[in-house]
């Protein structure tokens, strides 16, 4: 993903969830998914799915047990 891009995505989840400290950032050796951040703590992957000449973004969030406590 391109930084653009990022920026797009970024604007889009502090909007969706009405939180600024949401970070969108580029992962390193990868083009195609990006890391998303709340202040400093990882919360998920963003990923890109170009087919059929239109590209959409899945995002992916793991939830340990441990958390659910």
């Amino acid at each position: 993903m391109n930084r653009a891009e990022i920026q797009k995505l970024e604007t889009y989840f502090r909007k969706r969830f009405k939180l600024p400290t949401i970070e969108v950032k580029q992962r390193p050796r990868k083009d195609d998914s990006a890391e998303l951040f709340i202040g400093d703590e990882f919360i998920g992957l963003i990923y890109r799915d170009d087919e059929d000449g239109e590209t959409s973004y899945n995002f992916s969030m793991a939830i340990l047990d441990i958390d659910l406590e």
